[in-house]
């Protein structure tokens, strides 16, 4: 077998408003069939193989999965329809009806839909990120023209913004052979350079407060932080691992456990190029009120800001990082996004590197990282209140 993962440097953040949700929707026209092809799926099917899509705020990426023998079909689909991708006005409505529902469905009539929007929404002012992957609402969605669509195609759908990785059973030579082939003769075109405003530094705590028809009460919390190509990236994962990364974490061990007021509290980060968000998520038990949980949060992270990690935390929360990503990475589809992966970020040796980086960590590093990033002026929380009977 053989995976052709083919990783495009634009996302939601590459949109402008009111014409948020493009990137996405392009994703799902690129599988409604080129001038030679009418169905993509169709004809990888018939090469024995399976593909699939995601869009993210920085980047989309397809990748395709077929027996080796048969790579050149999967090279030849993905050239195809970057070069010859039908976008007629049939196919462009007949997607955005589809993107509005799954928006519909997945944030308008699914409990804590929103919830995402809201975050980013109140987190961010300046910068693109202010909205997720999907959109930022039905109408932008709705509102985009079928010119609107192929000029963003046209900007962003280029040789020179894609990486592209094979990995699996084949020969190196028989893979840069058939790159060559398939996208060495591909025109060229002149990109502008990704330029995001940069989002300016917090300088105080911000508060959202919404009441929804939901079970429980959910407090998030969202501190800025570095970007994923930063030095200072690595501390500030270990650090939500410390806080939230299994049952012997700190979260679930003094807060969780012994109080009673929640019934998930977690830590995590967004892991996006430009500067993103560390999180904190707590889920509230029946009977507990956001004043108290809130109280016992900033009693840990104070705790954590005045005492630091111990020496040991550091090491059994690195080791489970680089376990759990070794685990990820086993298969040649999950190597393949890896390293497309790292080459967006400038440097796809850190594949082999990123490793020693956590392992190099020091409890100064971490502690330097939760005084940086865990401070109230550097925070954005939405309280999600239930508003269900039996619930505070």
């Amino acid at each position: 077998m053989v995976a052709v993962n083919l990783l495009y440097n634009v996302g939601s953040s590459d949109e402008h408003q009111p014409l948020t949700g493009i990137a996405h929707l392009l994703e799902h026209l690129m599988f409604t069939g080129s001038a030679h092809v009418p169905s993509y799926d169709q004809a990888l099917q018939a090469a024995g193989g399976e593909s699939n899509a995601w869009t993210s705020v920085d980047a989309t990426n397809y990748y395709d999965v077929l027996p080796a023998v048969n790579l050149e079909t999967a090279l030849w689909l993905e050239s195809d329809r970057l070069m010859s991708l039908t976008l007629s006005d049939q196919s462009i409505a007949t997607q955005k009806s589809v993107v509005i529902e799954e928006f519909k469905q997945r944030c308008l009539n699914m409990p804590y839909g929103d919830l995402n929007h809201l975050v980013c929404e109140l987190a961010y002012q300046e910068h693109p990120y202010r909205w997720p992957a999907i959109g930022r609402r039905v109408a932008d969605i709705d509102s985009a023209t079928a010119d609107d669509v192929r000029q963003f195609h046209q900007e962003h759908y280029a040789v020179g913004n894609a990486v592209l990785c094979i990995s699996g059973n084949v020969e190196l030579d028989v893979a840069l052979d058939g790159a060559k082939r398939w996208f060495g003769d591909i025109p060229a075109k002149l990109l502008t350079p990704r330029r995001h405003p940069c989002e300016p530094e917090q300088g105080q705590e911000r508060l959202l407060e919404v009441s929804r028809d939901v079970p429980q009460t959910i407090i998030t919390r969202a501190y800025h932080m570095p970007g994923r190509a930063s030095h200072s990236f690595a501390a500030c994962d270990i650090l939500s691992d410390v806080l939230s990364n299994g049952k012997s974490a700190r979260f679930y061990q003094n807060a969780v456990l012994p109080t009673n007021l929640f019934t998930e509290l977690d830590a995590s980060v967004s892991g996006t190029l430009d500067p993103g968000l560390f999180f904190i998520r707590a889920k509230l038990a029946p009977g507990a009120t956001v004043e108290q949980a809130q109280e016992v949060i900033d009693t840990e992270l104070q705790r954590l800001l005045t005492d630091g990690v111990r020496q040991y935390e550091l090491e059994k929360f690195v080791n489970k990082h680089i376990a759990a990503d070794r685990f990820e990475s086993l298969g040649y589809l999950q190597q393949a996004m890896r390293l497309c992966m790292y080459h967006q970020l400038g440097n796809v040796e850190w594949v082999n590197t990123e490793e020693q980086h956590y392992r190099c960590l020091t409890t100064d590093d971490i502690l330097e990282a939760a005084h940086s990033v865990l401070q109230p002026h550097n925070c954005s929380t939405v309280v999600y209140r239930s508003n269900i009977k039996g619930t505070l």
